[in-house]
């Protein structure tokens, strides 16, 4: 059970080097049916990633590079008139992929951001009043650059809480950036990457990540980190139920990509600030970071699992 996803991180480390806790992060959302917002500077591998993911899946990919004169119908397709057949025929969107690279999303409009909102929620996108299902798998991965803010438009809330983490891969060390650039000369590129898994093993993998168990004590402390976020002096407006359900679905990927069938609390509290963080809209001139930081520190955590780790069996990793 675990070899799909052991084939799936060694084909990502051919094109991706380091960044191994970022590659697992991505890894979840994928396997947890979520979307992933990277929150970084240009040029330190985002759309990388991205290709080799969906090369590695032998999925569709898609990119998007969103400007401020980008069309909602851009994004999800249009109706266009055939002169031979003398009727209108429906002309797919980019969104019609298994992995959709959406590039500095906050450079678009509220109106075009907000033609993701159906098709990230809801898998399917409705034009002139009919519904189309895209292909499933489907990954969204929204890039915006933290630093830059001429020419931008900041995500709705309705937006952000469509993601299920985000995260920033962030600048690689001496020996990575060496490596990368050896790698390069050598002729390793996302080109000759091979595809290593199928689309309906991503699915097989998805329905185990469901069957990771999660019990009482952790999920009471899923509800107690969230609620923490509403009842906050510093918060303006707290996680939404969509973020709990989003923090157990993570923690159960997370678990599953440990190599475990069970979640413990610990999971919980690594991922939250990934799942957590985008969701929480701070008072004027804070910095949410912080506020989930603090929050994590004070929310107890709920006794050690050990016994649970005893009785359940593993997937072989040890």
């Amino acid at each position: 059970m675990r070899e799909p996803i052991e084939r799936l991180i060694r084909n990502l480390n051919q094109t991706i080097v380091g960044k191994h806790e970022p590659i697992q992060l991505v890894l979840v959302a994928l396997l947890s049916g979520g979307h992933v917002l990277l929150e970084d500077v240009p040029g330190v591998g985002k759309t990388l990633l991205a290709k080799s993911l969906a090369k590695s899946i032998a999925g569709k990919f898609q990119r998007i590079q969103c400007t401020p004169d980008l069309l909602p119908t851009d994004l999800t397709g249009t109706n266009i008139w055939n002169p031979q057949s003398r009727e209108f025929e429906f002309l797919p969107g980019p969104v019609f992929a298994n992995v959709l690279l959406a590039d500095e999303v906050n450079r678009a409009t509220p109106r075009t951001q907000s033609a993701l909102l159906e098709v990230m929620e809801e898998q399917q996108v409705t034009t002139d009043g009919v519904s189309r299902s895209v292909p499933r798998p489907f990954f969204v991965i929204a890039t915006q650059n933290p630093i830059e803010y001429q020419g931008t438009f900041p995500l709705p809330e309705a937006q952000m809480d469509r993601f299920l983490l985000s995260l920033s891969l962030g600048y690689p060390s001496s020996e990575e950036e060496l490596q990368m650039i050896q790698r390069l000369q050598s002729g390793h590129t996302v080109a000759e990457l091979e595809p290593c898994i199928s689309l309906e093993e991503v699915d097989f993998l998805r329905q185990q990540c469901q069957g990771v168990r999660v019990e009482e004590p952790t999920q009471q402390y899923i509800v107690n980190l969230v609620r923490a976020t509403r009842e906050d002096s510093e918060v303006t407006l707290g996680v939404s139920p969509r973020g709990t359900v989003a923090l157990q679905r993570a923690a159960q990927a997370w678990a599953f990509l440990q190599g475990r069938e069970y979640v413990e609390p610990d999971d919980v509290k690594r991922l939250a600030p990934h799942v957590l963080t985008h969701r929480v809209i701070p008072l004027g001139g804070r910095r949410s970071a912080p506020i989930v930081g603090r929050i994590l520190g004070e929310v107890p955590v709920p006794g050690s699992q050990g016994d649970l780790g005893r009785k359940a069996s593993t997937w072989g990793l040890g």
